[in-house]
């Protein structure tokens, strides 16, 4: 079984090497939807009986790992030198890093990567996160899977 969450956070990013306005300082209203499979749980008496998990707790670790660090912060490539130069002459900046440019395809794979781990940490083997997808825009997507699936 299967059951998504989804979640909401706004931030600013450019693609430096961008052909296209991209390559701008813009921001974006992000959503974020959380994919995790598992067997529902049949034992009488426990919280989640009848659940693959609660979704509130899907969204806790969604909100610690991911949505509250990004919300209303700068995603910003750590080569991207001119921005990161600019961003450090604002006091108390929010600014989050990444080895790669902040496109909707490398913010879902970061996102997947720490989301694997939270999990894994919070639920060990009982459920797993089958994708992450990460919308730039209502029209455009980015949905990452883990390379090996663990069953």
């Amino acid at each position: 079984m299967r059951i998504t969450r989804r979640l909401e956070f706004d931030a600013g990013h450019r693609i430096p090497n961008h052909a296209s306005l991209c390559r701008h300082l813009h921001g974006h209203r992000y959503a974020i939807e959380v994919t995790v499979s598992g067997d529902v749980v049949t034992t009488a008496g426990d919280a989640e009986q009848g659940m693959v998990a609660d979704f509130g707790g899907i969204k806790a670790l969604m909100n610690k790992y991911v949505v509250e660090p990004w919300d209303h912060a700068f995603l910003a490539y750590a080569k991207d030198a001119p921005v990161i130069d600019f961003l450090a002459t604002i006091p108390q900046h929010r600014t989050v890093f990444f080895d790669a440019p902040p496109t909707a395809e490398h913010l879902a794979q970061a996102a997947l990567k720490i989301l694997v781990k939270a999990c894994a940490e919070s639920y060990g083997p009982r459920i797993r996160i089958e994708q992450v997808r990460l919308y730039e825009t209502p029209n455009c997507w980015a949905d990452a899977i883990p390379a090996v699936p663990v069953r």
